[in-house]
């Protein structure tokens, strides 16, 4: 590669670096902006969840539980869900994955700015060691994408 495409595709890589991207993949998660607040993006995330045919099992306030013991937390609520189809073929190829099954994705006010986040199929199945379960893991990974994307709108 000649000098000036080297210092083309370094162009192009700082431009990335600092364009402001709708999902970015921080230590094995993925993380999107949501113009709403927490609370509202949690509801949004339980409507589709809902929607989509799933079963929400928690929904976790941490700030509440926070102010419980009077401490001070800015929005955090934890959404936990999911969907036999996918999770039951994913823990038969590796037991081990129920540890974080069912799915959970993580909502928080960060310096005013509402964040979702959640553990990278890729990820989690690089931690699981899951084989075998490839038709499940493709359909968590669009049903994640699809999920937080309507409640990050």
């Amino acid at each position: 590669m000649t000098f000036s495409k080297h210092l083309a595709a370094l162009a192009v890589i700082g431009l990335l670096s600092t364009t402001a991207l709708p999902a970015l993949a921080q230590d094995g998660w993925i993380v999107k902006d949501s113009g709403a607040s927490v609370e509202a993006t949690a509801d949004k995330l339980v409507s589709a969840v809902e929607n989509a045919g799933a079963k929400v099992f928690a929904r976790v306030d941490h700030a509440a539980g926070a102010e419980s013991i009077g401490e001070d937390l800015p929005g955090m609520t934890m959404v936990m869900f999911g969907n036999p189809k996918i999770g039951t073929p994913i823990m038969k190829a590796s037991p081990q994955a129920g540890i974080d099954l069912p799915l959970r994705v993580l909502i928080w006010d960060e310096g005013g700015q509402t964040r979702i986040g959640y553990l990278d199929p890729a990820e989690f199945a690089a931690r699981y060691q899951v084989e075998g379960a490839d038709a499940a893991l493709a359909a968590m990974t669009k049903a994640l994408g699809n999920l937080t994307d309507a409640a990050a709108q």
